[in-house]
């Protein structure tokens, strides 16, 4: 299986995050990964279809906001929290504090 592709901090673009931060499925993950740290694709899929799943975390992975670990047939999945507020200070802390808002 080829490695998954993780763009480097340096290459992160505002539109693309705020893209992914979009989608109520992305989000979900996006703030379940925070509480948890690292969760697998299954943990994470909530019963959507395989195909759906891969889908948002490609988007997820290409905005930089996570990184997939690969052990076996398990991906391990990951914030990139430290890089992401490196690169925008305050964005992801701003996206999960609203969490029950709207």
């Amino acid at each position: 299986m080829a490695a998954m592709k993780h763009p480097e901090a340096s290459e992160f673009r505002l539109e693309k995050v705020l893209h992914a931060l979009s989608d109520g499925v992305r989000l979900g993950i996006v703030r379940q990964l925070a509480a948890e740290g690292e969760a697998s694709c299954g943990a994470l899929d909530g019963g959507r279809p395989k195909s759906s799943v891969s889908h948002h975390f490609r988007v997820l992975r290409e905005a930089g906001l996570v990184r997939t670990t690969t052990f076996g047939v398990t991906h391990m999945n990951s914030l990139r929290r430290a890089e992401l507020d490196a690169r925008f200070p305050g964005l992801l802390a701003a996206v999960l504090a609203a969490e029950g808002q709207g």
